[in-house]
């Protein structure tokens, strides 16, 4: 069933507890925020699709990679004993390094844009932020490479907006 009514009330379910959430929980929120993420980096790895290969298909494939671990994070937050382990962090890790030596070294701020899917991935690293912060705040509900994980997934997505604008001039603010 699509709909059940719970939320009528400002309440909603997670899995299979019995116990209701209020809608503006920690909790909910830091669901909530995981799964715009996930939605926006959906439209990401779409666009990607219309970039030339080999930075389309590297794109792609990492942000599906990640979509999943999004939804296992979704577990762990709402209780269901998943979480995300080292090696996934450390593969971000590995990706982020491999696209940060095709980068420009970083001198200054960089202002969002460039291409559309550049300024797409931006958005989502600052939902990314957001989503872990949530996810900080409702810290007993999230384990501490679940955290090293989120916070090298801002960093990789701000790597990945920077690769796809590679052979744009990227511009900084006027101070």
């Amino acid at each position: 069933m699509l709909y059940t009514k719970v939320g009528d009330k400002g309440l909603t379910t997670i899995f299979d507890c019995k116990k209701n959430f209020l809608k503006s929980s920690l909790r909910i929120e830091a669901l909530g925020s995981l799964d715009e993420l996930n939605s926006l980096l959906g439209f990401c790895k779409v666009k990607s699709l219309e970039v030339k290969p080999p930075i389309g298909g590297l794109t792609s494939k990492t942000l599906e990679d990640i979509q999943n671990d999004l939804f296992i994070l979704q577990g762990e937050v709402a209780g269901c004993g998943k979480g995300i382990k080292k090696n996934r962090r450390t593969e971000i890790e590995k990706i982020i390094d491999k696209i940060e030596k095709k980068l420009p070294k970083i001198k200054n701020f960089i202002i969002s844009g460039g291409t559309e899917l550049s300024a797409l991935l931006d958005y989502s690293r600052a939902v990314a932020r957001r989503a872990e912060r949530r996810c900080v705040a409702s810290k007993k509900n999230i384990s501490p490479e679940s955290l090293k994980y989120l916070n090298r997934l801002s960093s990789l997505l701000f790597a990945l907006a920077r690769y796809v604008n590679l052979g744009i001039k990227e511009k900084h603010p006027r101070y």
